[in-house]
């Protein structure tokens, strides 16, 4: 069957190019380890370290070919979105971030989607990047984190930002990062464990609440990690919602879980009876594959859980490209080639 895998993740292995020109010692640098691996440092530490598969998009079509994976959408890196630089600074590594994009797929157009990152903490930057990523750099879009700096996706400032991806065309990926409370749980690394599934919910749950899929219902929205906790607290969020609309419906007045037909998730949850939760809340037709590759904390076989399931041929195959090329705009005559 035909694989599109919309959560892969990328950075240029020049990245010190551009972070080195900046003071801040958050921004993210590469230190060489090896031939086939590096490490990335923040703040002076050691933060991960990354194969060459998380760079050479060679040896990304070859692992791909192993998994038959045909479409990877690429993203940068969450650590990368940096919303607390400086605003020229921000738009600057934005930049050189969504040119290395481009330049990968137009080595392989027939592999590679992309999506672009933008400055979130500058509106004004972040719209204009936006714009060159779609119409200059021939992006399908453009992924987000989920707060900005600690505030939430739906404070008015962002508004503008949905109100012309809307216009646009341009599809969002809504990915984890900063999460809360990561101070207090550094142990047994629980911020990937517990803080990511939370921040994932923080996303969908501020994106509904404050109306923004009201007020740009045409917005094509897709987010992280199976949406995170939010499809399994959506009882208690809806009976919140009844129960206490002075606090939850003051800035939309509709049922929270009447929007779950609204929005896309990606299929990363690791397991059956999961899936089988999400098929049965959200629907094949909300669920796009997406493996987090090259982590480890991402499916290793990308889209193997689809297809050891007990589904029907079209439900597999709408998982594992069908929900992908629409969230994307995309036609399957364009991609899905018998």
């Amino acid at each position: 069957m035909f694989k599109i895998d919309i959560h892969t993740h990328i950075l240029p292995e020049n990245l010190n190019e551009v972070t080195g020109r900046f003071s801040d010692s958050r921004f993210l640098k590469i230190e060489p380890i090896d031939t086939r691996s590096i490490m990335l440092n923040k703040d002076g530490k050691e933060f991960r370290k990354v194969n060459c598969n998380c760079w050479d998009y060679k040896m990304r079509i070859k692992e791909c070919d192993n998994t038959k994976v045909n479409i990877q959408v690429l993203s940068t890196v969450p650590v990368l979105f940096s919303y607390w630089a400086k605003d020229d600074e921000g738009l600057t590594l934005a930049q050189f971030l969504n040119d290395h994009i481009s330049r990968i797929i137009n080595n392989a157009p027939d592999r590679f989607i992309g999506i672009g990152t933008i400055p979130m903490q500058k509106t004004e930057f972040a719209i204009k990047e936006m714009d060159r990523c779609i119409n200059d750099l021939k992006l399908q879009g453009i992924q987000i984190g989920s707060n900005v700096n600690g505030a939430n996706l739906s404070s008015e400032k962002f508004h503008p930002i949905f109100e012309h991806a809307e216009k646009l065309g341009s599809s969002i990926f809504v990915h984890p990062w900063e999460m809360m409370g990561q101070i207090d749980m550094e142990k047994y690394w629980l911020p990937w464990l517990v803080g990511m599934p939370a921040e994932t919910s923080r996303a969908i749950c501020s994106i509904i609440f404050g109306g923004i899929l009201e007020k740009y219902p045409n917005l094509k929205i897709a987010f992280a990690h199976g949406g995170g906790s939010f499809p399994f607290t959506i009882g208690r969020i809806d009976h919140a919602y009844r129960m206490r609309p002075d606090l939850c419906a003051i800035d939309n007045d509709k049922l929270p879980s009447s929007y779950m037909k609204h929005f896309y998730i990606d299929s990363l949850v690791h397991d059956e009876n999961t899936m089988r939760f999400l098929l049965e809340t959200m629907g094949a037709e909300q669920i796009a594959l997406g493996s987090d590759y090259p982590f480890p904390l991402g499916e290793q076989h990308p889209g193997k859980l689809i297809e050891e399931m007990d589904l029907t041929d079209l439900t597999k195959q709408r998982l594992l490209a069908g929900t992908a090329l629409e969230w994307l705009g995309l036609t399957e005559s364009e991609y899905i080639r018998n």
